[in-house]
């Protein structure tokens, strides 16, 4: 195996582009496990942890910039008031050492239907940042999961940075483990109220063969909450509004049968989150807690 260690950003455009087949490596949280279970044998790695700018961020007043390497322990330390479901979500990533090396980069760059990240993505728009010698484009994270761990990126192109727009509103994410840590998602279930633009987002996580959003779900509740007042009233969301609303959530799953648990108990599950995560956003809020209310 060969160990391609490139010492900054152009020098790892310029070998990912010689040797598009280099499997990248930062934090390798789950590159690691596959390599020493022998799941996995590539004929070259490339090395960016002596790529610097990959872990920096930018916190700018209406969008966040984050490294692709930036760790999960950063996030929920620096970055909690500007990406509050981004950090609620980077909690519930394994242990305390794999938040200190995991990045939202590397579950990006896995895409594995069950990383625990993509929910909170989703919910907040972003956009990823991908790069080649051939220049540089931002995919709507939405469009970047194609199959199950496969993503958009061209052969020669390496995640450089997460671009999340700065919450305006509450945003919540909610995950059901065998276990209360050092497990993968059987289901996740991500929520965000957008008060400035009077829209909802979600992300479903473990219950597809991609992460996707429940749109006829967002579009439902947006409706209702414009509808009904309820951006300027800050009044109850309507319990039969809720449970539609966490119908409408299951409609856009498409779960499997594994070890971890059934699909029918995922859509059960991811009903149950998308109706827990609603109240407490909702009541947040209300409250004019974690954003304010529109005017």
């Amino acid at each position: 195996m060969e160990f391609l260690r490139p010492a900054g950003w152009e020098e790892a455009l310029a070998a990912k582009a010689a040797h598009p087949d280099a499997v990248p490596l930062a934090g390798g949280t789950d590159l690691m496990v596959e390599l020493n279970f022998d799941h996995r044998r590539p004929e070259r790695l490339l090395d960016l942890t002596r790529v610097r700018e990959l872990y920096a961020w930018e916190n700018g007043a209406d969008t966040v910039r984050l490294g692709a390497a930036v760790p999960y322990s950063a996030i929920i330390e620096r970055l909690r008031p500007a990406l509050p479901g981004l950090a609620l979500a980077a909690h519930t990533v394994g242990s305390p050492q794999i938040r200190n090396r995991g990045s939202v980069g590397g579950n990006l760059g896995t895409a594995s239907p069950a990383g625990d990240a993509h929910p909170a993505l989703l919910a907040a728009g972003a956009r990823v940042e991908a790069a080649s010698v051939r220049g540089t484009r931002l995919i709507p994270v939405e469009e970047f999961y194609t199959g199950p761990k496969r993503n958009a990126l061209a052969p020669d192109e390496l995640i450089r940075a997460v671009h999340i727009d700065v919450a305006d509103g509450p945003q919540q994410f909610a995950k059901v483990g065998t276990r209360n840590a050092m497990v993968i998602a059987v289901c996740a279930f991500g929520l965000a109220l957008h008060p400035a633009t009077r829209t909802v987002r979600t992300g479903v996580g473990s219950a597809a063969p991609t992460p996707v959003r429940a749109r006829e779900a967002e579009d439902f509740l947006g409706g209702v909450l414009t509808e009904g007042g309820h951006w300027d009233s800050g009044r109850p969301v309507p319990p039969s509004a809720a449970r539609r609303f966490a119908e409408l959530v299951t409609v856009a799953c498409a779960p499997i049968d594994d070890v971890r648990g059934s699909a029918d108990y995922r859509r059960h599950a991811v009903g149950v989150l998308a109706r827990r995560t609603l109240h407490w956003t909702w009541t947040a809020y209300a409250g004019n807690e974690g954003g304010a209310r529109c005017a």
